[in-house]
């Protein structure tokens, strides 16, 4: 039987892994009022936590690249937030890439993540990859600068050693940091950040979560990102009524608090959440880490 000291001394010492924890929170641009609506009421909760960047996905028409960069410079000039965009390289040439980068840098945005981006139907192989964006940018100026990392293997890699060797080329290339895809096995990730030491990869890497609040959208996600979902996980979820929105939110909270309490054992001390523009889950899970207003 534990005693009363004992499980006090266990609080503490669960507490005290939870400290000095830093958060980032990834946004879409939205494409309809009511999305715009969700996306700035999520921006303002989550804001006061203090994270340590904002980010904002990017995409490959032009429309959808210029709400990123209107988003990008509202949520910096309004919340103070360090703001980070998403920039891919497959669908722009060197020129405009330099262009882009210079314009954020004089609206003071310090971070990119930098990424190849998906290719255009019928493209084999793209001109540029993540790697030479990265060279690009801190060529443009001194961006810190995110790139994307895949426990479990990025679709379009042959093998994971392959993956790997591109991940340690875009550290090489002047990036500082490295975003891991949505995982839900939290050996999958310490297993890769073992691999990634060992390969002399010495940029953070950062676990990417994505708290589950739609069980039908997290298996087409996984589906499409080459991401297991465990039995536990679909088990947990089997026979919930699809309508009962209020517990599919407290399973999917409750599943990301015990992995951050997991990987925050294991030395992790920055958690990049995947918000979907949604504010309830991420904010439950950084009032667990210690994280206020």
């Amino acid at each position: 039987m534990v005693s009363y000291a004992q499980g006090i001394d266990a609080l503490n010492q669960s507490l005290s892994e939870l400290r000095n924890i830093d958060v980032s929170f990834e946004f879409f641009p939205p494409s309809t009022e009511s999305m715009e609506n969700t996306l700035w009421k999520s921006v303002d909760r989550l804001a006061p936590l203090k994270p340590k960047y904002m980010s904002v996905t990017y995409g490959a028409n032009s429309g959808e690249r210029d709400r990123t960069h209107s988003v990008v410079k509202k949520i910096q000039t309004e919340t103070g937030v360090p703001t980070a965009p998403h920039l891919t390289c497959v669908d722009a040439s060197e020129t405009e890439l330099r262009e882009i980068a210079k314009d954020y840098w004089d609206s003071g945005v310090r971070r990119i993540v930098a990424l190849r981006g998906d290719l255009p139907e019928g493209m084999e192989k793209p001109e540029l990859y993540a790697s030479d964006l990265v060279r690009i940018l801190k060529d443009v100026a001194d961006f810190d600068l995110s790139v994307a990392a895949y426990p479990e293997k990025h679709p379009d890699a042959p093998n994971d050693q392959f993956d790997l060797l591109n991940l340690k080329r875009k550290v090489e290339a002047g990036a500082n940091e490295a975003i891991t895809q949505f995982f839900f096995d939290t050996s999958v990730y310490l297993r890769f950040r073992d691999r990634a030491a060992a390969a002399g990869i010495d940029a953070d890497i950062v676990p990417g979560i994505l708290p589950v609040t739609n069980y039908q959208t997290l298996v087409r996600f996984a589906g499409m990102t080459n991401v297991h979902v465990p039995g536990w996980l679909h088990k947990m979820y089997d026979g919930l009524d699809k309508d009962d929105q209020a517990t599919r939110n407290l399973l999917g909270a409750n599943i990301a608090m015990e992995m951050v309490k997991v990987l925050a054992k294991e030395g992790v001390k920055h958690f990049h959440f995947y918000t979907l523009n949604r504010s309830e889950l991420s904010y439950a899970i950084c009032h667990m880490l210690g994280l206020r207003r």
